[in-house]
């Protein structure tokens, strides 16, 4: 068992934390190694090449269209020309890059999927070393989509339709360069790709170019469905969706904030990714704010990420903080109105992020199974209140517990907090108790940490809802 501990929490205006501020604070026996700068994750993020980035969204703007539903027929434009050449771009930078494309045939259906149509991500893999098993993937789409405004509909509440000529419909036939949307994403996964790729991680690296995520998120339905079915084991999903504006439709600009969305409960894994962003996207680039938005995306919009968190999956999505609502789906989202600058800043966050990741041991099973009352036979958080009743006696376990494990750290801070407020080192051990603090009203968390100080994602003791139980009556 780890070292006993009394909890203290720091005084926060308007809080209403009167029972935990009465306790004593204490330290942990064992050494936590330390939260320096990485010099292996820090080079990874110096390397990371704006001219690079601004160069891979010229070259997708060049395409003309990127739409699902173009049929161009000059070898060098249209949907087609852009996958092949994102397909060999991959395959540039690294032997080691298991590249290939992600196929499906799609139906005709909607207003949107006018015919019968190929849906072809571009995906490429970096297998790991030591658990290849554990994915981390950072993902973008490389789509576009040109949509003609009904007359007196906003560009926020996207009431739009297919453009029509002569009655046919023409979607896919205009000029949709989609620089911001989401040539700025695919840079950021594409740049990642041929820097990443000189490393070796212990988890795989998966880098994604989605297709069709303009007319229903389709390709990364797909992929994320054939995923669950196969059993793997996605441990997190960056999402880069509009990384690419600065200057906003009412000219404000935001340049030193990105916005990362993540879904519901407060304590989801998707939730915990994006606090796991936050300090480690700060810590390797603090130019930078991440701002983390409590929400799972913008409202009536969405991305691929919300494919992987419909599935189960961790996933979250980065934005621009400053969009320009007015060049989103037109033809006028070009490289003029983009800040390449800004999306290179934010794809140095995405490789801190996900190097760190992906460097880290696995994060450690805080849950069992309820032998008795309500909760009989499901999966339970593994937290009790100890022997006094007064306490919290947070148990979890590991697998595959790494070689070079440092041991765990417990994470807590009241159910009002957004962050984490506490952090206690607790050496190799498998439980840890806290005298004199409520589990009802403090949330609890744990993580492995390596003996280089790569930190796991925290795991939290999510509070479950009992099962009604039918009742026989005569």
């Amino acid at each position: 068992m780890g070292s006993y501990l009394m909890y203290n929490p720091p005084m926060r205006p308007g809080r209403l934390l009167i029972l935990v501020l009465l306790l004593r604070c204490g330290s942990a026996s064992a050494q936590a190694p330390s939260k320096s700068i990485n010099p292996t994750i820090q080079k990874i993020v110096e390397a990371v090449s704006e001219e690079r980035i601004a160069a891979s969204m010229r070259k997708l703007e060049s395409f003309e269209t990127r739409s699902t539903m173009s049929q161009h027929p000059d070898p060098n434009h249209g949907t087609e020309a852009a996958r092949r050449w994102l397909l060999e771009e991959f395959r540039s930078y690294s032997p080691r890059l298991q590249v290939r494309l992600d196929s499906y045939k799609v139906k005709k259906q909607g207003v949107r999927i006018i015919r019968d149509v190929d849906v072809v991500n571009v995906v490429a893999v970096l297998p790991g070393r030591r658990d290849p098993e554990r994915q981390f993937i950072i993902s973008a789409h490389y789509d576009t989509m040109h949509l003609i405004r009904r007359p007196g509909a906003s560009r926020e509440n996207e009431d739009v339709e297919p453009p029509e000529i002569d009655g046919e419909k023409t979607a896919g036939s205009l000029t949709a360069p989609g620089v911001s949307d989401d040539a700025s994403g695919i840079a950021a996964v594409l740049e990642l790709a041929r820097v990443l790729s000189r490393y070796e991680f212990d988890a795989t690296l998966v880098f994604i170019a989605f297709d069709a995520e303009e007319q229903g998120l389709i390709g990364s339905n797909l992929y994320s469905a054939k995923a669950r079915q196969e059993k793997q084991r996605i441990e997190a999903v960056l999402n880069n969706d509009i990384i690419g504006t600065e200057v906003a439709g009412d000219g404000r600009v935001e340049n030193r904030r990105v916005r990362v969305f993540s879904e519901e409960p407060s304590d989801s894994p998707s939730r915990n990714l994006a606090r796991y962003i936050k300090e480690i996207g700060e810590r390797y680039v603090p130019a930078m704010t991440v701002d983390l938005i409590f929400r799972h995306d913008r409202f009536a919009r969405g991305g691929d990420h919300t494919s992987f968190n419909l599935e189960g999956f961790p996933a979250v999505r980065f934005t621009s903080a400053a969009e320009n609502y007015s060049q989103q789906h037109t033809a006028t989202d070009t490289f003029a109105h983009a800040a390449p600058g800004y999306t290179t800043k934010v794809a140095r966050i995405n490789a801190a992020s996900l190097a760190s990741l992906a460097l880290a041991p696995p994060p450690p099973d805080v849950t069992r199974i309820s032998r008795s009352g309500l909760n009989s036979g499901r999966v339970v958080p593994n937290i009790g209140r100890g022997k006094t009743g007064y306490a919290a006696l947070l148990r979890w376990k590991s697998e595959k517990p790494p070689p070079d494990l440092a041991g765990y750290a417990v994470v807590m801070r009241s159910t009002l907090a957004p962050y984490w407020e506490r952090e206690i080192f607790v050496g190799n051990v498998q439980e840890h108790l806290i005298e004199g603090v409520s589990i009802d009203e403090m949330v609890f968390g744990v993580k492995a940490i390596d003996k280089d100080g790569h930190e796991s994602l925290v795991s939290a003791y999510v509070a479950t809802v009992p099962v009604k139980r039918p009742v026989e009556t005569y």
